[in-house]
Parts: C-alpha cells; structure tokens; sequence
C-alpha cells in the first residue's frame, strides 16, 4: 500500500492507514475518503523563483508531477555536479505524482538542492527518488520542504550504497494537512558512510512525518542520524527511525538522536526510534528527548530585554541550529538558515 499505488489505481484502498505500523500516525485512508482527479499539466511560465536560486545553473523541475526535462539525473564517473530538484504543486484539490532517478557513478559527486513548494491548495503530491552510488560515489542531499498548509504530500526516497559511498542528508520542512518524507537506505558496509539529518518546524494544524529505515547488511559501515524539531498551535510531529544490523554485519557504527520542543499545550510530537541488532561486535546506540523550553534560559534572555517572542524564537532557533550547522555546502547552508529564520514566525 502506498499513495503512489492508490493514484495509479485510483483505488482509495491502496491508501496507508493507522492500522499499517509504520503508518499509525500518519494516516491517509482517513484523511482522504475520495481521491481527487489528476492535476492539469500547470503553466511553466508561472513556476517563479525557488530556494536555492543562485546556487546552481542546473536546474531539473517536476510540475504537477510532470517532469520539465529530465528523468534521470546521471553523474559519470569522476565527474561532479550540483543540480536543483523542484517539485511545484502549481494546482488545487488535483492529485498528481512523479518519480526521477539519480545515478552517480563509481567516484563522482553530486549535491542534490530539493525543495517541494506548494503553489495551490488541497492537492495531493507524490514524489519517488531512487539514489543508486557506485562504489566511492558521494552525495549531499538537501531538502527544503514547504507544502501548502491544506495539502497532501509524500515523497519517498530509496537509496542504494555502494562500498565506500557515502550519502548525507538534510530534510527541513514546515508540514502540510499530512506530509511524510521517507528515506529507506541499504547500506552494504565496506567502509561506507551515512548521515541522516532532518528538522520540522510546524504549527497550526500543520502534520509532518519524518522516516527512515536503514538496513546494515554488511561489515564496517557507518550511519549517524540527528534529527530536531519544534511544533506550536495544534501541530503534529512524527519522527520514526529504524536501523536494523543484520547478521555478519560486524562493526556496524550506528547512532541516531531525535530531539523535539513542544511550544503549546495542543501540540503533539510522536516518536519511535529503533535498533534491530542481530550482529556481535557492534557499536549503535539511539536517544530521545521530547520537552519544552529552558525556563531559565528563556528568562536569561528576556532578562536582558528581549521581548518573550523573541527569546523564544532565538532559542528555538539555536535549538534546530545544530542539524542544519551539519550541511556542509555552504550556499545550501546559508538558505537553510533564511528557511529556518522564516518558519520561526509560525511558532510564535
């Protein structure tokens, strides 16, 4: 079951519902009862501006689920390229999916600027990447995630690793009426290398779903997971996070912190982080914190003549600051900054 499978059919059964596990909190079937027809082709012309502008030349574009040029997003070997992947919702109470493969070939490199950027109303968006990393390949992928408050969005990710690969990664979002952003890693170890960021922040009635599954299947690999995040009003925060180590993968290194603040009585955080260990010789480890403000920070700050709003929005900030300090690119470093400075404004 899955979105992709319900809009291909047009079979509402196909939809993931609460009583799917790794689906109990985002939950589809109940908030779509029909499906809505397929989107228009959209207006080209229209699309605008994007958040990584001035970043990169390179430019591949999904419009209402339609690509504008490429399917596939091809590095050679050797060979380095920074590209940036928008996927625009330039409709209403339309449903639309697209699907892109990204090859990077044994040595090459590629930084992926991702952003979905909601342009209409009560839409339904499905989106499918598939990473495939020759051995030595190195990508840094970066996703900047701004559903309309009233939409539908799911965008899966699989990524296939190669021995000495390595994939970092950054998901920034602000929710949508459901969202999920889903990244399922194999990881063959031999000296492969894995970094699984992301951060929320969401208020309103605004939902967001933050997953990842990654499958250790062979010795010496490495994974370091850090997510953040922060909801206000009546929002909703999912993070799930799942790293199995399977039998013979010995000195697997694995660590994974989810961290969340929840600024109103109304707000919601859900959390389920895992290890599935079947190895010896391992070292993995996971934490979780769900919590409120410093009070004796926020009255530090406020104490120095900073309004509460503000003190509030500076701690929140410095708070999310940790994961995205961790993008390495440094114009995809600085955009995340201005989207995280803007977003603070819906937490107030």
């Amino acid at each position: 079951m899955s979105l992709a499978s319900a809009l291909a059919t047009g079979d509402v059964a196909e939809l993931p519902n609460r009583r799917q596990e790794d689906w109990r909190w985002t939950d589809l079937r109940g908030a779509l009862r029909a499906l809505p027809p397929a989107s228009p082709a959209g207006e080209a012309a229209a699309i605008g501006s994007g958040p990584f502008d001035g970043l990169t030349s390179d430019q591949i574009v999904f419009l209402n689920g339609r690509a504008q040029s490429e399917t596939v997003i091809a590095v050679a070997e050797a060979a380095a390229r920074t590209a940036a992947l928008r996927w625009v919702s330039q409709t209403s109470n339309t449903a639309h999916g697209g699907k892109v493969r990204i090859v990077v070939a044994a040595g090459a490199r590629l930084v992926l600027l991702e952003s979905y950027e909601g342009r209409g109303e009560a839409y339904v968006a499905d989106a499918v990447l598939e990473f495939e990393l020759g051995e030595g390949a190195s990508v840094e992928r970066v996703v900047l995630a701004e559903d309309a408050a009233d939409a539908i969005s799911v965008s899966t990710a699989t990524v296939a690793l190669a021995p000495h690969a390595r994939f970092a990664q950054t998901v920034l979002t602000s929710g949508a009426k459901r969202q999920r952003l889903e990244t399922q890693v194999s990881h063959p170890g031999g000296g492969g290398e894995l970094r699984l960021d992301g951060g929320y922040l969401i208020g309103g009635a605004r939902h967001a779903d933050l997953t990842t599954v990654v499958a250790h299947q062979g010795l010496d690999g490495r994974t370091e997971q850090l997510t953040k995040g922060a909801v206000a009003g009546a929002a909703r925060g999912v993070f799930q996070g799942r790293i199995v180590v399977a039998e013979g993968a010995d000195h697997t290194d694995a660590r994974m912190g989810h961290h969340a603040l929840i600024l109103s009585d109304r707000a919601e955080v859900d959390a389920k982080p895992e290890l599935e260990i079947y190895a010896d010789d391992v070292a993995c480890a996971h934490g979780n914190t769900v919590g409120a403000l410093d009070e004796d920070a926020l009255f530090y700050i406020r104490s120095r003549g900073v309004p509460e709003h503000e003190a509030r929005a500076l701690l929140t900030q410095a708070f999310v600051g940790e994961v995205v300090d961790r993008i390495e690119h440094e114009g995809a470093r600085d955009a995340a900054r201005a989207w995280v400075a803007s977003h603070l404004e819906a937490l107030a």
